[in-house]
């Protein structure tokens, strides 16, 4: 049986192999993958889009069935109902760059946006972009810039859900000496139904 939570990667490691309820996942394997007893997958920013939008119809079963599905980056081909195009943002200051927090939820419980808006002192590593063009159920949870553009979302997909985020992977930020470090934990968490 797989681990519960699946993280498909393009030939290297995600780095959350170190957690027992994690298991890394050739991306390509993934049509032929048992997903009997995975209850979230992982997606993150580098994986390959046109392959992900070919097998669309799988993503959906696995969303609607009553998975957890986390993609992280820019989306350029929408793979699973309800994602739509990232739309890259004309960025002139740190105004435009700030993390706003619109909405409560467990990935973010006690994340500090301003650990979101920098990092190692540097605006614009979480998101310098947003998905305009999201289902009109999905809870915005961060906006960017003065406008509050959405680039944090989770929006229901049949019996399960849909988050996204308009950056680089959420797992990233484990290492992170800021609140940022309690996403990873949160997100398994999420993912998992705790």
């Amino acid at each position: 049986m797989p681990a519960p939570v699946l993280v498909p990667t393009m030939g290297t490691s995600s780095a959350l192999g170190v957690h027992a309820e994690c298991a890394d996942l050739d991306l390509y394997a993934l049509p032929s993958a048992d997903l009997t007893g995975v209850r979230g997958m992982l997606l993150g920013a580098h994986v390959d889009q046109v392959f992900l939008r070919a097998h669309r119809p799988l993503l959906d079963d696995f969303v609607r069935g009553g998975g957890r599905l986390v993609v992280c980056g820019q989306v350029v081909l929408p793979f699973v109902a309800g994602l739509c195009p990232f739309a890259p943002l004309a960025y002139r200051s740190v105004a435009d760059l700030t993390v706003h927090r619109l909405a409560e939820h467990p990935v973010w419980h006690g994340v500090d946006t301003a650990d979101l808006t920098f990092r190692r002192g540097v605006a614009g590593f979480y998101g310098r972009g947003h998905y305009p063009e999201l289902p009109a159920s999905a809870l915005v949870v961060h906006g960017l810039g003065p406008q509050r553009l959405p680039l944090d979302a989770v929006y229901p997909h049949g019996s399960g859900e849909v988050l996204v985020h308009g950056g680089n992977d959420l797992w990233g930020y484990a290492e992170d000496d800021t609140t940022a470090a309690r996403m990873t934990p949160a997100l398994l968490g999420w993912v998992l139904g705790r």
